[in-house]
């Protein structure tokens, strides 16, 4: 009778989680693809909700949220973007916050073309150079304040060749249509370790810090897996995985 009585209760604790499992709709900054793709599925199996994903450029899913955009949570490459929204009346107040730092990375698909310190960008100009949009996207606004503060700009724009997102920079280059870009350091390291080819990690000194804040959404104001996914983003798991990505805190 009393191993019944277990059976029951325990069955009664599954059955309430079942039915407490959502599902939430996040807009994800491209930088963070990678990382959040393994966040979403440990979420998944330690909670029992489901995130679905969309990525691409912050400004474009800002510009989407103001005209409808169903999203329930934004995970962006700036902390422009998520105060801005909260001080427009699109968010949720009190929900925003940093869950990650980016970081900048020189990068090409060719090993031993970038060295240690950028000096490439001094010594071998011959091609294109890959960057985000800076009027879209963060990590393109970074870029353009390194080459400024390595006194290149004037010398290396006319060398530029922009993508919407940080994703489409890295595709650039990935393909070898530009021979070098400024992509997120997130996207050339697989656990912890470069992937392929050969990179430069900018110093954090030479442009803005690269804060990429969370909120929830208007939409997502009464969605319990909105909620579950801004407390897991902090929690330890997801912390790990966005550590071997090259972000910091």
């Amino acid at each position: 009778m009393m191993k019944f009585s277990r059976f029951l209760v325990a069955m009664a604790v599954l059955t309430l989680g079942v039915s407490h499992a959502a599902e939430v709709t996040v807009a994800v900054a491209a930088n963070f693809t990678a990382p959040m793709q393994k966040i979403a599925k440990a979420f998944a199996q330690d909670t029992g909700h489901k995130a679905t994903l969309a990525f691409g450029a912050t400004g474009k899913f800002y510009a989407q949220i103001k005209n409808g955009a169903p999203f329930q949570v934004l995970l962006a490459a700036d902390h422009e973007t998520p105060a801005r929204l909260e001080k427009e009346g699109f968010s949720v107040a009190g929900t925003r916050f940093t869950y990650a730092t980016g970081r900048l990375a020189l990068w090409s698909a060719q090993p031993g073309m970038v060295d240690g310190k950028g000096d490439v960008l001094r010594t071998r100009i011959d091609g294109k150079i890959a960057l985000a949009d800076p009027q879209l996207a963060p990590y393109g606004a970074a870029a353009i304040e390194t080459v400024t503060q390595l006194g290149l700009l004037q010398r290396l724009q006319p060398r530029f060749v922009q993508g919407e997102s940080i994703a489409q920079a890295y595709q650039f280059v990935a393909t070898g249509n530009a021979p070098l870009g400024f992509v997120a350091l997130s996207q050339v390291l697989v656990d912890g370790r470069m992937a392929k080819g050969s990179a430069w990690v900018v110093p954090a000194s030479l442009h803005a810090p690269i804060l990429q804040d969370a909120v929830v959404l208007n939409p997502g104001k009464d969605n319990h897996a909105a909620m579950a996914l801004t407390r897991y983003l902090r929690g330890g798991k997801a912390r790990a995985i966005i550590l071997s990505y090259g972000y910091e805190f």
